[in-house]
């Protein structure tokens, strides 16, 4: 008896440590193991914020709206609703020019600007990078086969695609907030990668190639000092019908924060049933992948040009994403009159006032699980 008694305070304390490990590796901590503080505590806030909602995104939200530019203080949604959205998009596209405004006009000096008045107010902030195509010199719809290839280590374009990251990392690094910390970003690199429109999308290239090029541009930027970014993985709803699909070219847990994907409604009937129905299917497969390797999870883009139907908010975009505990969803751009789309048109997805489905838009703004400026300034994000 006594030889028991002496050896199950042992056995329990193994336990115990066996118990406090295997919690430890559960905890949400950023790939970056040099992330900043308040990158830090804004992963882990988000993994207890979605268990109270998700937060609505706009992109270029604060810099451009319909029929209006550079207003300060303003926004479409902010118009509708009185309050800004939860989640700003924002694109680098043209900085590997040294371009003083990004591909959609937004000079970079206001963005920087905008982001901090985003990070200041609690919001936050995400980016992607439409980059040009470094093999040709074209935009990043060139889509030639081998590009990906070229910019590795070793590739015939990797010194100067290395260039064009510095580029980058050089503004990443200059995005502080008031309080002189760096502002935390989800960054969300070759984006829709599993279309066929850009030159990294996995028509021209293979999973150990994307998954090369992924690792390599963690490690780039955190060589460069980069440790204010959250990285999250995209695909598009194209060529995704089951969970071998989403995680084709996943790179690994220890490179990837955010699980994601783009989705658009491309008109009504037929084309609502297969928005509704993709949309379902994946959010699905991402909520089961995002569990499974403790992952936050967002449809990072989404949205129904000019949204002529008055009840989508409710009625299609609320239903599509059903109870599942995502992080974000954000709809794209509004640009307004595009002359240069084929055929000309309105082009934005966010309501602004007067809109048809501003009404409606109201309603989801009121629902208690979508969460907006307001909710999130109250959670304290960055602490």
């Amino acid at each position: 008896m006594r030889n028991i008694f002496i050896l199950l305070p042992t056995f329990l304390l193994a336990i115990s440590c066996k118990s406090v490990s295997q919690t430890a590796a559960l905890l949400p901590v950023p790939v970056d193991k040099k992330a900043t503080k308040e990158t830090i505590a804004l992963y882990k806030n988000l993994f207890s914020l979605k268990e109270k909602g998700y937060m609505f995104g706009h992109q270029d939200a604060l810099a451009y709206g319909v029929e209006w530019k550079y207003e300060e203080g303003r926004s479409d949604i902010k118009d509708v609703t009185g309050d800004y959205p939860a989640v700003y998009g924002w694109d680098l596209g043209r900085i590997e020019d040294k371009s003083d405004k990004d591909l959609d006009g937004v000079p970079f000096n206001r963005m920087r600007e905008f982001m901090k008045q985003v990070y200041d107010r609690g919001g936050v902030n995400t980016v992607s990078w439409h980059v040009n195509n470094p093999l040709s010199g074209k935009d990043a719809w060139d889509n030639a086969p081998g590009t990906v290839a070229s910019i590795l280590p070793g590739g015939s374009q990797h010194e100067k695609y290395k260039s064009w990251m510095d580029n980058a990392a050089e503004f990443l690094l200059s995005l502080k907030g008031s309080d002189g910390k760096a502002i935390p970003i989800l960054y969300r690199p070759y984006h829709e990668f599993t279309g066929d429109w850009f030159w990294w999308c996995k028509n021209t290239t293979t999973p150990e190639q994307f998954k090369e090029l992924w690792k390599f541009t963690v490690t780039y930027f955190q060589s460069k000092g980069v440790h204010n970014l959250i990285y999250v993985y995209n695909t598009s709803n194209e060529n995704v019908a089951t969970e071998a699909d989403f995680m084709a070219y996943y790179p690994g847990d220890e490179w990837v924060d955010m699980v994601s994907f783009d989705v658009y409604q491309g008109g009504e009937g037929e084309k609502r049933e297969k928005f509704l129905k993709e949309t379902k299917n994946i959010v699905g497969i991402m909520d089961k992948v995002a569990r499974e390797h403790n992952k936050l999870c967002a449809i990072a883009e989404t949205g129904y040009e000019a949204i002529p139907d008055a009840k989508w908010w409710t009625g299609t975009l609320a239903e599509a994403i059903g109870d599942y505990k995502i992080s974000y969803v954000l709809v794209w751009r509004n640009h307004g009159w595009n002359e240069w789309m084929k055929p000309p048109r309105m082009h934005y997805y966010a309501p602004y006032k007067g809109q048809v489905s501003a009404k409606d838009f109201t309603d989801f703004y009121k629902k208690d699980n979508t969460l907006f400026q307001s909710d999130v300034t109250k959670e304290k994000l960055y602490r």
